[in-house]
């Protein structure tokens, strides 16, 4: 090769190298499945009806979701802009010491799940994410971060907890389970007169 052609590094360059090399090789280590979990606020009284509290099941409901995630590390909440989810997570956000971020949810449930899932995927990756939602929110969010179409959950199911595990490459994995006091037997009636 002619000495015109060949390539010297200097002492700098090689350490800018190996910075970018370690630099990406860490990128790869941190680009690890994220955790994503669900739930629906918790039960809600009845009045006010446009922005009504937790009941006194649905206050022990939050602190049995703060107590199902302790091990969790949960590092991001998100909620929207009413008191019944706030008030789910808030006890999960003060224990994980994040601060619950407000999506406000819109009339359209399409338009607040797909911006949710946008923040969603802003988030760092590997980390755990909370998201507190609606009983036409959480099936729609679940959706719009790839993972299967559920329908909407009954006005009495309060008791489900989604976990969608999202590997770095492919669809995410869902895994549902319950939390907390069992839903009323009847509770999922309603998807018996649902249209498919």
């Amino acid at each position: 090769m002619p000495d015109s052609q060949r390539t010297t590094l200097s002492p700098r360059s090689i350490v800018s190298f190996a910075a970018l090399a370690l630099l990406l090789a860490a990128g790869a280590v941190s680009a690890q499945p994220s955790t994503i979990i669900l739930v629906r606020h918790a039960e809600k009284a009845a009045n006010p009806a446009n922005d009504p509290e937790l009941t006194r099941a649905g206050q022990d409901r939050a602190r049995d979701l703060a107590a199902s995630l302790a091990d969790a590390h949960v590092t991001t909440v998100f909620a929207t802009q009413f008191k019944r989810t706030q008030s789910t997570a808030r006890p999960v956000a003060e224990a994980a010491g994040q601060t619950t971020i407000i999506i406000p949810a819109t009339s359209d449930p399409k338009a607040h799940a797909d911006s949710v899932a946008a923040n969603v995927r802003h988030t760092a990756a590997g980390g755990v994410v909370l998201i507190v939602g609606h009983s036409n929110t959480i099936p729609l969010i679940i959706a719009a971060l790839g993972g299967p179409r559920l329908p909407d959950l009954c006005d009495e199911e309060y008791g489900n907890l989604f976990v969608l595990e999202m590997p770095a490459s492919g669809p995410p994995r869902l895994i549902r389970g319950k939390y907390g006091s069992p839903d009323p037997s009847d509770s999922d009636k309603c998807k018996r007169t649902m249209r498919p």
